[in-house]
């Protein structure tokens, strides 16, 4: 029998070690009878606040809906164009299309993987009404560089946090977290993210109190009360066993993070010993940021026989992303001819995510490593 596969991430060690904790959050609630929104997850908003040090936090479904509730509470609608990256999930962009906007692509920066603000601002039109800033794999933006600009044309600014859970940088002289720097933010609590619950789950942050108010409204419907809709909203709530979960799981986010991060600099180590040269770039973690790595994103040379060989040897990877977006059928008729992200297309060529979470070993990091050393050494 062969050695034990490594995953890409692993969910039943991280559920040991708090599997008291998640029963009593389930048995509360179960207990209560009371199973949609309601003050479970009330708690869990006011949580998520005090944590993100932002005023207000809304749950809901997932972070898809998140993104499209942001869109939809800013007023975004045809004819409007909202800026992001082509380097991301697909949610990112398809909620601007559900919106009935249209998404402007602008290429990355190769050393962070985010979007490159100096192309944000020379993208900016008098159709531009939101730029959707994702905080991809972990790391913050550099949104200093392009807030102040959009405050002053009036244009929203979303922070994508799918990725990015308890990620920080330091903005004059103090962290600033992650949903607490744009008109809104949008989160995810899919099951492998830093803070995931056991199903879907999403929230919105919003910086004003009568944003905050409109997407409460959107979640249910557009209904202030039951049968009575001022909007033509979503279903999309937050329940309280997910919100239980949740509850259980925040108060070990910063401990998983700084795992999270323990284990990116034994890869750095690793690595550094391993001298793969230009065969391997790690990941850079900006100046100024606190990245809690949700991938560990690696690039790579000949990456499909490099996948192929650790498969063999029992060494999970994933690619995000193989393709994108810009060059994504489903956009093709929303995008202005010549689109061009070179840096985007290049890395959708070479990335490849290594193994990556809290309770990852160092004996099956030095497995990993080793394996990719013996490939390209041959």
């Amino acid at each position: 029998m062969g050695e034990r596969v490594i995953p890409t991430f692993e969910l039943t060690r991280n559920y040991e070690r708090i599997r008291q904790e998640i029963h009593e959050g389930i048995e509360r609630v179960l207990e209560s009878q009371h199973f949609i929104l309601g003050k479970e997850v009330q708690d869990f908003e006011n949580e998520v606040a005090s944590y993100l040090e932002v005023p207000f936090a809304i749950g809901c479904a997932s972070g898809s809906d998140a993104l499209l509730l942001a869109l939809m509470g800013l007023g975004i609608r045809e004819g409007d164009e909202v800026i992001t990256t082509p380097f991301t999930f697909f949610a990112s962009a398809s909620c601007i299309v559900r919106s009935g906007a249209r998404p402007v692509f602008v290429d990355i920066d190769p050393r962070t993987y985010n979007m490159d603000p100096r192309q944000v601002i020379e993208a900016l039109t008098p159709k531009t009404k939101a730029v959707i800033a994702v905080h991809l794999f972990g790391q913050m933006c550099e949104l200093e560089e392009i807030a102040p600009q959009l405050k002053e044309r009036n244009i929203a600014l979303v922070e994508d946090c799918a990725q990015s859970f308890g990620a920080w940088r330091t903005l004059d002289g103090a962290p600033r977290r992650g949903g607490s720097i744009g008109d809104v933010g949008c989160f995810s609590f899919f099951p492998t993210k830093n803070l995931g619950c056991y199903g879907d789950g999403g929230m919105v942050t919003a910086a004003s109190e009568e944003l905050a108010k409109e997407i409460r409204l959107l979640r249910v419907h557009g209904a202030g009360q039951d049968y009575f809709h001022d909007k033509v909203g979503l279903n999309s709530r937050l329940d309280a066993l997910q919100a239980a979960i949740l509850r259980a799981r925040l108060p070990h986010v910063e401990e998983w993070n700084r795992e999270r991060r323990r284990v990116a600099e034994r890869y750095e180590e690793l690595f550094a010993q391993a001298e793969l040269g230009e065969n391997l770039q790690i990941p850079l973690e900006a100046e100024g940021n606190y990245h809690v790595y949700h991938q560990y994103v690696v690039r790579v040379k000949r990456r499909g026989a490099l996948q192929e060989f650790l498969k063999e040897r029992g060494v999970g990877t994933r690619i995000y992303y193989p393709r994108s977006l810009h060059k994504q059928r489903c956009f093709e008729e929303y995008l202005a001819s010549g689109v061009v992200c070179p840096e985007s297309e290049k890395l959708c060529e070479e990335c490849l995510a290594l193994p990556m979470f809290p309770e990852l070993t160092a004996e099956e990091q030095e497995r990993v490593v080793t394996s990719i050393r013996e490939f390209y050494r041959g």
